[in-house]
């Protein structure tokens, strides 16, 4: 489903992406002019104009025959799948949080339940057109060097402005089982069966995540498509989507609320604003329930330091923030959750099982071996060492220790020559030297170690 008129518009925005571009005076740098992220990093604060993406959010055709839709890189995963599920269809991958845009994921990495047998947002990327850092647009497929670098250079290589993805069919309901296990090992065990036969005691399993609440109470849910209607739950309401895994062992949303299941409550960090409170969440709009919000909420703590404040009345000692994704091999899962259980604590721990269909060179997990992402946001009370990261560094170290890798959406503090060996570093500086040759993009280190 297309019309001319869409093209049309598409086209437009890239002109005026490209005027944007030529405003930008020689030598400056080039970025974004976008106020929203979905990025938990510091950013150096900028000035003066930035590209003009603000044409670029929308999808611009959906075809069912071919199951493909051509989406623009700054569409949100929320408007993708408003467009594509009436069609009985969703992107491969859909990311967890409403406001992740496609190119973001493609670009920074993106998972979700279904990365277990589909991989990751950029293995259905079919072709993309990418605006360079030399002010061109490149059209890259899978095989090409700009195509092969750009999952996880973060914009270093360019922005996707337009990006041609695959679509799987979907039916109306999502049927859940939460299955409890006693410790991570079994858990793993369970994990590399599912990843092999793709069910569970006899049932097909097309979607696969979990969490580690304790390291004797951790789940799996499994998620099976139906036709099937029935009683449905609904978590936007007073119902907290988390609490429910521990609650119940089964349980059926509709596809569409299975998709967006954890972004009410952005997994389970709405409560550090008390929106879990059953007082609170009858007041709270359920509108507001939503990921980006929160998010912009802590944009404001940090700007305010309202929380360091508090505790240096109260005579706590300083907080580190433990922002991180991480994947580790899935024989390590109980290595890693037992080191981390003692040298963080911090609980719950999203797991999530992913399978990469080939090797991409900025990101080496290897491909078809099964790692599972375990994902843990919060902070700690460290003490006046906070801001050097203490906790984050021995993070890294240890994933990288047991075979694994970081996602660099948060903040890193690798040395160069650590993060050039386990990003590729070399590599995609020479692919940047060919579509960036005035260094016009902030490199991949700079962006994420030295937040520039």
């Amino acid at each position: 489903m297309t019309t001319v008129n869409a093209w049309q518009q598409h086209a437009e925005a890239v002109d005026r992406l490209r005027a944007s571009y030529a405003a930008i005076p020689a030598g400056a740098p080039v970025r974004l002019a976008k106020q929203t992220s979905n990025l938990f990093r510091p950013r150096a604060t900028t000035t003066g104009p930035g590209l003009d993406v603000s044409g670029l959010t929308g999808v611009i055709a959906v075809d069912p025959v071919a199951r493909t839709a051509d989406v623009q890189g700054m569409c949100t995963y929320e408007d993708l799948v408003d467009a594509t599920l009436p069609h009985g269809l969703t992107p491969y991958v859909v990311p967890q949080l409403r406001t992740i845009t496609l190119g973001g994921a493609v670009t920074g990495l993106g998972i979700e339940s279904t990365s277990f047998r589909n991989g990751l947002p950029h293995e259905s990327v079919l072709e993309m057109d990418v605006f360079t850092g030399a002010g061109e647009v490149v059209t890259a497929r899978p095989g090409d060097e700009l195509f092969d670098a750009f999952p996880n250079s973060y914009g270093s290589l360019g922005y996707a402005t337009r990006l041609r993805i695959e679509l799987e069919p979907v039916p109306s309901y999502v049927a859940l089982r939460h299955v409890r296990f006693d410790d991570a090992a079994a858990l793993a065990a369970a994990v590399e069966d599912i990843v092999a036969t793709r069910e569970h005691d006899g049932v097909r399993v097309d979607g696969l995540d979990g969490v580690a609440f304790s390291p004797d109470e951790l789940y799996l849910t499994l998620a099976t498509w139906q036709e099937e209607p029935g009683p449905t739950s609904d978590y936007t309401g007073q119902d907290v989507f988390y609490r429910s895994i521990q609650q119940r062992e089964t349980d059926l949303l509709t596809t569409y609320d299975y998709l967006w299941r954890w972004d009410t409550d952005w997994f389970w960090c709405s409560g550090a604003f008390g929106a879990q409170h059953p007082v609170v969440r009858r007041v709270w709009p359920r509108r507001w329930r939503r990921s980006d919000v929160y998010h912009r909420l802590v944009a404001l703590e940090r700007r305010y330091g309202v929380v360091d404040r508090l505790d240096r009345r109260a005579g706590r000692p300083q907080r580190e923030r433990v922002i991180q994704d991480v994947e580790v091999p899935v024989g390590r899962l109980a290595d890693f959750l037992s080191w981390f259980d003692e040298a963080v604590g911090m609980r719950p721990v999203w797991l999530c099982p992913l399978v990469a269909k080939r090797d991409w060179s900025t990101y080496p997990l290897e491909a078809g071996a099964t790692y599972v992402n375990a994902g843990f946001w919060g902070t700690v009370h460290v003490g006046p060492e906070a801001p050097e990261g203490p906790l984050n560094r021995a993070i890294e170290e240890e994933v990288h220790e047991l075979g694994g890798h970081k996602s660099l959406y948060s903040e890193a503090f690798y040395d160069r020559e650590t993060f050039d060996r386990l990003y590729a570093g070399e590599h995609l500086a020479t692919i940047k030297s060919t579509y960036d040759p005035d260094n016009r993009l902030t490199s991949l280190y700079d962006k994420v170690v030295r937040r520039r």
